[in-house]
């Protein structure tokens, strides 16, 4: 049996040692969730599709230099991946959040607590309001504010400076957060998610059209392994608008077909932990939604999955005695620095149905993802977070998945790529893989398919409407065949009430 050693505080075991404790969350946990959250009566489904098929890993137009969007993230997945931009004439410098689960391009228009600075758009003369009020509310938090136009130029990114739609947040509730260096959010999701509705144009829709940049993006998340409190934002890694930066990646890229352009949104036919298949059909992993969301910092599961996963660890770990809060993510848990045994807990892999329908591949992340540092206590402890949380809203590959991973979002190709990435390592040891190809069927069967209605079932329903039917044209022929009772009124007529019969019938 592999065995770790753990500490625990002495004020609380004074004559113990070498035991693993937890105590409460007390910290900000950077549980930030930027997903937009959809209120689905007010959606139509989007059946356009993008007109440009051109998706290349180089611009031979020279408007994009994919080396220079290396380095133009900052941040980590506790507080978000943000990018500079310029907004505005004379221009004003914010930091910007970078969030595929949205579509609006937001910024602070007013002075909020957790923000050092906001943008003003009196000081701009590019600025034009719409006079539309807008609001959108996410999986975690809430803005309102006012639509309009102005220009934007990204520092590290594509040549030249754009028109945008862009809302200045003017009241907010649990969106800006404690220790964020970001000022606004980066919706790079589709048009179907914008707000107030879709023809508002996203950011990226609109850096399309006007560079004609091809149609695609592509993210590496490089804060794997580091801690959300023992740096300032430390370097980040790159969005890269326009196509791929070879030097991101290593090995090959693998594809999925984005299902419907809303949020990017695939399709998971099997969790191992472990090597151990879940053993859960797969529409399990597919309940609501399955979506790609470098807003959403943890790992999020529907509710059985969630329980099947903390289950498996459990049992592969041998780690019964953690608390139940470490896996709800209420408490920490802590070791002595350097005891930490990352072997005692098992990998997690995420199949995903290939470009070909009949194929399969699988993303793993090892446990240094989804077991977070967060916190080192008096320099002798270092704490850690469960990066995996519970979901009512579907499954998202957030940002405890998506650091392993460079992840292109290919619009015009429709599809989201996986490559291991160059950055998901520490102390030499990569923090990811990708395998595959696998039979679909081997994988999981009729994940796609709600399951058909039964014949008998079918004729059940059949002679049931047609009795129902049957009951209600006799129940229509007896009242207009029965004579209308006549009162001992003076007038003898019939009263309007009766009469509603008839006149319906005319």
């Amino acid at each position: 049996m592999k065995t770790f050693s753990l500490l625990c505080l002495m004020f609380f075991f004074p004559s113990t040692c070498n035991s693993k404790f937890t105590f409460p969350l007390k910290i900000y946990t950077g549980n930030f969730n930027s997903s937009v959250d959809v209120d689905f009566s007010s959606l139509e489904k989007n059946e356009s599709s993008s007109t440009n098929e051109l998706s290349l890993a180089t611009d031979p137009s020279g408007k994009v230099n994919f080396l220079q969007m290396v380095n133009n993230l900052q941040g980590d997945s506790g507080r978000g991946y943000y990018i500079e931009m310029l907004l505005g004439t004379p221009s004003q410098t914010l930091n910007i959040l970078v969030d595929t689960g949205s579509s609006n391009f937001a910024v602070a228009g007013a002075p909020d607590p957790y923000i050092t600075h906001f943008f003003n758009s009196k000081l701009s003369s590019s600025y034009h309001s719409s006079g539309m009020d807008v609001s959108v509310r996410y999986t975690q938090g809430n803005w309102v504010g006012k639509l309009g136009t102005d220009i934007v130029t990204i520092p590290k990114g594509p040549n030249g400076t754009i028109t945008i739609n862009v809302a200045t947040i003017l009241q907010s509730e649990n969106f800006f957060l404690p220790r964020v260096n970001w000022q606004g959010i980066l919706g790079l999701a589709y048009k179907m998610l914008a707000r107030p509705d879709s023809s508002v144009e996203p950011f990226f829709d609109s850096l399309v059209r006007q560079t004609g940049i091809p149609d695609m993006f592509s993210l590496q998340m490089c804060g794997a392994g580091m801690s959300a409190s023992s740096t300032w934002d430390p370097l980040g890694g790159g969005l890269v608008m326009g196509g791929i930066e070879p030097t991101l990646y290593k090995g090959s890229i693998w594809y999925t077909p984005i299902k419907e352009e809303w949020y990017y949104q695939v399709e998971v036919l099997k969790l191992e932990v472990g090597g151990q298949n879940l053993n859960l059909d797969c529409q399990e992993y597919n309940t609501d939604k399955a979506i790609v969301d470098s807003g959403t910092t943890l790992l999020r599961l529907p509710q059985n999955v969630f329980n099947a996963v903390v289950d498996a660890i459990i049992r592969t770990s041998l780690i019964q005695q953690f608390s139940s809060g470490f896996w709800t993510g209420t408490t920490l848990a802590c070791w002595t620095k350097g005891e930490m045994l990352w072997s005692i807990f098992p990998k997690i892999s995420i199949y995903l149905r290939g470009m070909n329908a009949s194929q399969s591949f699988r993303i793993t992340i090892m446990p240094q993802l989804y077991i977070q540092l967060m916190a080192d206590v008096d320099n002798t402890l270092e704490c850690y977070r469960f990066g995996i949380a519970s979901s009512t809203s579907g499954l998202v590959i957030g940002a405890t998945v998506m650091e392993g991973f460079y992840v292109t979002f290919d619009r015009a190709q429709k599809k989201v790529g996986f490559a291991v990435s160059t950055c998901a390592e520490k102390s030499g040891s990569a923090l990811s893989e990708i395998g595959g190809p696998f039979l679909a069927s081997d994988v999981s069967s009729n994940c796609a398919k709600t399951p058909a209605i039964q014949e008998p079932v079918l004729w059940i329903i059949s002679y049931a409407l047609m009795g129902l039917c049957a009951f209600i044209l006799i129940i229509l022929v007896t009242l207009l065949l029965v004579p209308c009772r006549h009162g001992d009124d003076a007038g003898g007529g019939v009263t309007d009430e009766s009469s509603l019969i008839h006149h319906r019938f005319k």
